[in-house]
């Protein structure tokens, strides 16, 4: 099995598929073995009521780009030794992991920063749609008011 390399400082991949965390992280962790701290998030899907499936699609040209600059942003305002962002596409079940999130830089507090910077990006960017399949059908997920209530504190 080949080894999982990340790219320096910043890693940021579309997957079609799956992802193993814990191979993530470690390369992750030893590709910034100077940093003091390395803070990491995961989101899943919501096994709510009669959650189904969640599709997510995207804009080809504009995510990835858009992915990239997010985290060089995050890079710059957090003094981030390095950055993680992978964002699955497609169609997923409950349970199933939907992004991770990590960041490593020389104090905590930076590092904890940055990952939350980048999860509220994340879950508002305009490249990235979202539906749920219930039992009655696909619906669109619109941002709530928290969601824009969270990327406004960050101007």
């Amino acid at each position: 099995m080949a080894r999982l390399t990340i790219d320096r400082p910043l890693d940021v991949r579309l997957l079609d598929k799956g992802l193993s965390v814990g191979e993530a992280l470690a390369a992750f962790n030893a590709a910034h073995g100077d940093a003091g701290g390395v803070v990491s998030f995961l989101g899943k899907v919501r096994p709510d009521g009669d959650v189904r499936a969640l599709e997510l699609s995207h804009y080809e040209p504009l995510t990835l780009p858009g992915m990239r600059e997010l985290a060089e942003a995050a890079r710059e305002r957090f003094a981030l030794d390095g950055a993680l962002v992978w964002h699955r596409i497609g169609i997923m079940t409950p349970k199933e992991t939907i992004v991770l999130v990590a960041s490593a830089a020389r104090h905590r507090r930076d590092a904890f920063a940055a990952a939350d910077y980048l999860m509220d990006h994340l879950k508002s960017a305009a490249w990235l749609w979202k539906r749920e399949r219930r039992a009655d059908g696909w619906h669109w997920i619109e941002p709530r008011g928290q969601d824009h209530e969270d990327i406004a504190r960050w101007e």
